[in-house]
């Protein structure tokens, strides 16, 4: 009998490990960025960041003014400045990334999609988005580009005229960048060249003359906070300094030459996790499994000692 339990929670037990291979084969292969012999893992460097991320930073520049005379190009073409979005009547969002980022650019701008989704403002009308390029290589034909894609994600063409995809020369993103604290640097690609940045990720709120009113950081953002944060800059309210848990987008660190994967480290987390919950689990059946067994095996002599007593 327990021969029998212990075998069938054994079989559950392979089965699970062989689930557990299958899930983590693809996501082992979408987090190497190169072939397993070309890099390797970045080091452990516990609660130190690594050298890379030494400048990459979003320090909070409340009430700080944004250049509203810096020169960019917006996504048909046209050379436009930043002053040309705020009217001193409606507030903006602005947000700075550059287009071509294979990580975590397309989750801010996903996260800040779905929360306009469920603010019932306007773009254009109520308020303006702002979407800063911080590669100077990039074009305006990229960005239109990304400005349809997300407008087709938030499902309202009318509001066109209220999102803004800009790229520009490099001085006109350092000033920028500079004024709202946002620190960033080149980093290489996978194939050696300087083709990326190590950034982190926030989304800002500026007043109606261009003032910094509101930061928040991250890939997701609360629509009700985003709402508030509006409502407040357009009252050219000023906010409060918010907890500053930054979320960094970065694949290689050119001072030890290895890949650093932060995104690894939360997959094997929850892997942990995961194989931790499933073990308790079986662990817990095998101890169900042999109690039952030896309540059986107790409960069975009693009735045999029961049947001799009728025979005699």
């Amino acid at each position: 009998m327990i021969a029998g339990r212990t075998t069938r929670s054994m079989a559950a037990l392979a089965g699970l490990t062989l689930a557990l291979g299958l899930l983590a084969a693809p996501l082992q292969g979408r987090a190497q960025v190169s072939s397993y012999g070309d890099k390797t893992e970045g080091e452990n460097l516990n609660n130190e960041l690594p050298t890379v991320l030494h400048k990459v930073q979003v320090t909070q520049h409340l009430n700080a003014q944004l250049p509203l005379d810096a020169q960019f190009v917006d996504d048909t073409g046209k050379p436009v400045t930043l002053g040309q979005y705020f009217d001193g009547k409606h507030p903006a969002i602005l947000t700075t990334v550059y287009y071509d980022c294979p990580m975590l650019c397309s989750e801010e701008m996903d996260g800040l999609t779905s929360a306009l989704e469920m603010v019932h403002l306007v773009p254009g009308k109520d308020f303006q988005i702002v979407i800063v390029s911080i590669d100077p290589t990039e074009t305006p034909k990229l960005a239109a580009e990304k400005k349809a894609f997300y407008l087709r994600r938030y499902g309202h063409p009318e509001t066109a005229s209220g999102w803004h995809y800009l790229t520009g020369q490099k001085a006109a993103i350092d000033a920028v960048t500079k004024a709202v604290g946002f620190g960033y640097t080149r980093v290489p690609g996978p194939d050696g060249r300087l083709t990326q940045f190590a950034h982190a990720s926030s989304i800002e709120i500026a007043t109606p003359q261009g003032k910094l009113a509101q930061y928040y950081l991250g890939v997701e953002y609360s629509p009700k906070d985003v709402l508030l944060g509006l409502v407040d800059a357009s009252g050219n309210r000023i906010g409060s300094p918010v907890a500053n848990i930054l979320t960094y987008c970065y694949r290689y660190d050119p001072q030890i030459d290895k890949h650093s994967l932060m995104v690894v480290r939360v997959v094997q987390l929850g892997g942990i996790v995961t194989v931790a919950s499933l073990g308790g689990f079986i662990f817990l059946m095998f101890r169900r499994d042999i109690q039952l067994a030896r309540e059986q095996d107790i409960s069975l002599p009693d009735k045999k000692k029961s049947g001799e007593m009728d025979k005699g």
